[in-house]
């Protein structure tokens, strides 16, 4: 069965780089769910298989939900066959995930007379790569397992590459694959019991459970209690704003590095690790919010910036991470390569972030200890990244085996296309990374000017914008169409294809007055707008397809920065438009905005239509509610005060935001229409 058969419902929870993805009796195994049934840390899948028995069968489920984000409880009946005959006995089980996972297990005797029970877990762990798992690849090493009094091992070994798992189940008979409990009830009685699964990274190492990690607030209400107060009628938005904070709380993870401080993951399932694009981006939403996040991320790329020349990698001096992985496929050398540097926007955008954190934060001490991250980035984006005759930031892999062919924001094969639809050929300049390049000179000559006090490069690079965005105009924009090329191909031709990237350019500040008015109708028009958010490729065109990873559909984050581009440039209404479908989106997936989502027509679907492979909950997606709040409230940093200019939609008619944290300490936003 491919992928898009794997459609069954599914319970998440998560904490950091570990998750469990079960159905909704709890249970899992490596075929159902689907695939990515099991439980997973740091990129290996540690448990394969997690089964409940009672007498050898497998109970029906009553109700399943995930609590908090790193919690789950299952209530389950035994199967009876019959409607007409009333099930005697039922199941509790309560989960939460924390470098493995602990689960409570409650059996009750509604029943007249006394029962004898076999209670058992069946479980096993294949030790599966993340990429293994989404690539159907084989393993290599051997696995091997043995037993204690009261727990099984279960490992892996590939030369040095070692991973065990610990179930512990005190008073259990064990075999190499299941544990069982011999239980006797009396009428209306409870037995339970207390199960754990811990993971080890070397032998007889296991990982300390850390149940709400000691370095983030000790449970969820806390952290939702420190974050900014939303006050509002709009009741579904209230919702929203605090799906978000909940899923950003579940997306930290704390590198070893900075371990007091944590940084967002880029989503559920697949990407459960740092992500330079993704944590950028997620930090730069969530700054009016939880600046810690910025400056974390900031850190944790500068200390695995490129220093050298690396092929294999995409890796050259200067040049911001792509992604780090921890799995066994990086530890070997096998792709994907960890760290990767596969990504041409990185490093503008670390440089945007950075003057962004500090005009919130005022915090120049950071400023200060990456300047020499930054120069480094300044000197890659001048020598590197402009990979073409005509200077412009472009990318082509120089490994054809396992880099990546498209190195912007819409990774995929197929995502930069010609309005036929046939590929563009290499290397690329995407319009949106030169906006990026931009407004990282822009921003980085303030901070030359202001915190490092080098007035000559501050204005060396306004000069360097200047000329980059008179370039940028003459060589992109698309006079007989009306608006700027997705790209410049291998021969410096345009890519005529219209697409969300405009979006981009506005968030940059790289489009001049004259060439507002066509991009604000683009986006806003129904070619691109879908009713529910800008689609990345617009329908009427040959490549269009509304399931389309990046041809077609919606990204949340996308429309967020096309929403907040157009606050930008003064379009307040129709900033607004974009903001009001895609929260009005939100209600319909629980509150929780997926990665993507179909681009059908909002008249012809009524409702948001789900991709079918989407991350949920994923990091700028999480994002996105946050940077529109931004924009209903006008929220800038001002030097000693937090600034707002507020303009409402219609369906909003009161909007506060209390204890917004900033250089000057903590402010409030209020608007009334």
């Amino acid at each position: 069965m491919g992928i898009y058969g794997h459609m069954r419902p599914t319970v998440s929870i998560l904490q950091g780089d570990a998750f469990v993805v079960c159905d909704e009796t709890g249970d899992f195994s490596s075929a159902s769910p689907g695939p990515l049934g099991g439980m997973f840390f740091r990129d290996v899948r540690h448990l394969s298989v997690w089964q409940l028995r009672v007498n050898g069968r497998a109970l029906d489920v009553l109700s399943a939900d995930a609590w908090e984000y790193d919690e789950a409880q299952f209530f389950l009946v035994e199967a009876t066959g019959t409607v007409y005959h009333n099930p005697s006995l039922s199941a509790a089980r309560r989960r939460q995930v924390a470098s493995g996972l602990q689960e409570s297990l409650e059996v009750r005797n509604h029943s007249t007379d006394a029962v004898v029970l076999e209670v058992s877990v069946l479980f096993d762990a294949d030790f599966a790569d993340i990429f293994e798992v989404k690539n159907r690849l084989m393993k290599s090493g051997q696995r091997y397992r043995y037993r204690h009094e009261d727990t099984v091992t279960l490992g892996y070994l590939r030369g040095d590459f070692r991973r065990e798992t610990y179930v512990r189940a005190p008073g259990a008979f064990f075999t190499d694959t299941s544990l069982t409990y011999r239980v006797e009830l009396a009428p209306r009685e409870v037995w339970s019991t207390q199960l754990e699964v811990t993971v080890g990274i070397g032998p007889d190492r296991p990982m300390p459970q850390l149940l709400h990690s000691p370095h983030m607030p000790i449970s969820l209400p806390e952290w939702l209690d420190s974050a900014p107060r939303l006050e509002t009628d709009w009741d579904d938005l209230g919702h929203t704003y605090r799906r978000s904070l909940v899923d950003l709380a579940a997306l930290r993870f704390y590198p070893e590095s900075t371990a007091s401080t944590s940084l967002p993951a880029a989503g559920l399932p697949w990407f459960m690790a740092l992500f330079g694009r993704d944590s950028l981006i997620t930090s730069y939403q969530a700054m009016p919010f939880a600046p810690e996040l910025a400056h974390t991320t900031l850190h944790a790329l500068a200390e695995r910036q490129a220093t050298e020349w690396d092929d294999f990698r995409d890796a050259e001096p200067g040049k911001i991470l792509h992604e780090l992985r921890h799995g066994e496929l990086v530890y070997f050398d096998e792709a994907p390569q960890s760290p990767y540097y596969g990504a041409a926007d990185t490093t503008p955008l670390f440089l945007i972030v950075l003057d962004e954190y500090e005009r919130w934060t005022g915090d120049t001490e950071t400023v200060r200890e990456l300047e020499g991250a930054a120069r480094a980035a300044l000197g890659w984006i001048a020598e590197c990244g402009a990979q073409n005759d005509a200077g412009y930031l472009a990318y082509q892999t120089r490994n054809p085996e396992s880099g990546l062919a498209n190195q912007c924001w819409k990774d995929s094969r197929d995502s930069i296309v010609h309005p036929d639809g046939s590929l563009a050929t290499l290397p690329r300049a995407t319009c949106e990374i030169q906006g990026y390049a931009y407004d990282a000179r822009r921003r980085t000559a303030r901070l030359a000017r202001e915190v490092w006090h080098d007035q000559a490069l501050a204005v060396r690079l306004e000069t360097e914008a200047d000329e980059l965005q008179r370039r940028f105009d003459a060589d992109f924009w698309l006079p007989e169409r009306d608006w700027y090329a997705l790209a410049l191909d291998g021969d410096l031709q345009p890519v005529r294809t219209l697409t969300s990237n405009i979006g981009h350019l506005l968030w940059s500040g790289i489009v001049p007055p004259e060439r507002l008015d066509a991009v604000a109708g683009h986006l806003c028009g129904d070619p691109l707008f879908s009713g529910w958010g800008v689609r990345t490729l617009a329908e009427g065109q040959a490549a269009y397809n509304p399931l389309a990873y990046h041809d077609g559909t919606v990204w949340p984050h996308d429309t967020s920065i096309a929403a907040a581009g157009l606050a930008r440039y003064g379009r307040r209404d129709a900033a607004n438009k974009l903001a009001v479908a895609l929260l009005d989106a939100a209600v319909h997936f629980q509150f929780r905005l997926p990665e993507a989502f179909a681009g059908h027509p909002r008249m012809v679907t009524r409702v948001p239509v789900q991709y079918p492979t989407a991350c949920s909950p994923q990091a700028w997606a999480t994002g996105a509610p946050l940077l529109l709040l931004r924009v209903f409230l006008g929220l800038e940093p001002g030097k000693d005060r937090l600034l707002t200019a507020p303009y409402l939609p219609d369906a909003i008619q009161r909007l506060a935001i209390r204890r917004i944290p900033g250089r000057w300490g903590t402010g409030d936003a209020v608007a009334t229409r």
